[in-house]
């Protein structure tokens, strides 16, 4: 079956529906509320990036049309925060759907606005409980917040990214609100347990989930799923690789048809400990001092020869880190 989409008066080529038709490099955004946070954006917890929805929606706007300047094919939409944890319950069932339409809107507009058919919004669905908290998580309840997440976000957008999951779970929850029945791409992208990154990048440990689950049972899930891609965001870079090197050997005897492309987007953060993921809703972590443009461009390249073919920044990752991508890796179009 066929994927083309159309969203108006654009029609996504078919070659978008499977990022494995070319052996091409997608180079997504990077990190919204970091970038809100310094351009000036209102700001702060527990309203997080959605603070900016509300009270100066042209931020927003500044920031995609920023990342789309620095060479993102991809931006995402600012829906992360849109959840009951950093609106408020009330406000979320009176404004949760419009929100995430504006959110929708606003990116769409940066979309229309770049050179045609170069870039793409990828539909933001978070983890609803909390990040790095997959241990909150309620099947039950989800739902009933990511259905108004999707029903608002979904006239504007290109493809589904379920970010910054912690669980498998959470991951068959996002992928239910969307339904089966909607052809566009759906990406998937797991957040792993980065307390101590080290002995992830040295081999002492094997890369996992924030759950504790490991990376092969986000490759079957990822699968199950019907998921386009697999991708690996908001941990420290040093974890990356590993996973990156587990998920290729497991797809690697698929055909190029089946097989998901593999994706990173990295975050800025200090390493934290296991108490600090359980505060990381409620505070402004810290971000590295050691973690430039180049050095990042460096983790990218690493990422991109054990398998990786999209690649971008996840928070305290600016549009500073995602031109360096765009004018250095290759095979990016």
């Amino acid at each position: 079956m066929g994927c083309s989409h159309k969203l108006g008066l654009m029609t996504r080529p078919e070659a978008l529906c499977n990022p494995m038709t070319t052996p091409t490099l997608t180079i997504l955004d990077g990190g919204m509320g970091r970038e809100l946070l310094r351009i000036g954006a209102p700001f702060q917890q527990p309203e997080w990036s959605a603070l900016a929805l509300l009270e100066g929606p042209h931020f927003v706007r500044q920031v995609h049309d920023s990342y789309i300047a620095a060479g993102a094919q991809v931006i995402t939409t600012n829906s992360y925060a849109i959840v009951p944890f950093h609106i408020g319950e009330s406000r979320f069932t009176a404004q949760g759907e419009a929100l995430a339409a504006l959110a929708g809107r606003l990116g769409r507009e940066a979309v229309a606005a770049a050179t045609p058919g170069r870039v793409r919004l990828a539909g933001s669905l978070p983890p609803v409980f909390g990040s790095y908290r997959p241990d909150l998580f309620r099947a039950e309840d989800a739902a009933r917040i990511l259905d108004p997440l999707v029903r608002g976000l979904s006239p504007f957008v290109d493809l589904w990214l379920a970010e910054t999951q912690g669980s498998t779970h959470e991951a068959r929850a996002a992928r239910a609100a969307v339904g089966r029945d909607d052809l566009r791409p759906f990406w998937v992208s797991f957040t792993l347990d980065d307390t101590d990154p080290q002995a992830v990048a040295d081999g002492r440990q094997a890369p996992s989930l924030r759950s504790g689950e490991q990376v092969a049972q986000a490759v079957d899930t990822a699968l199950e799923l019907n998921a386009q891609a697999l991708l690996f965001n908001c941990s420290h870079a040093a974890v990356m690789e590993a996973a990156i090197r587990e998920a290729s050997r497991a797809f690697a005897d698929l055909s190029a048809a089946d097989r998901p492309a593999i994706g990173v987007y990295a975050n800025a953060f200090a390493p934290h400990n296991h108490e600090d993921h359980r505060q990381a809703n409620e505070g402004i972590s810290e971000l590295r001092d050691d973690l430039d443009p180049a050095s990042y461009l460096a983790f990218a390249r690493r990422w991109q020869s054990v398998g990786a073919s999209i690649l971008g920044g996840c928070c305290g990752v600016g549009p500073e880190y995602i031109a360096a991508l765009a004018t250095a890796l290759p095979e990016q179009h």
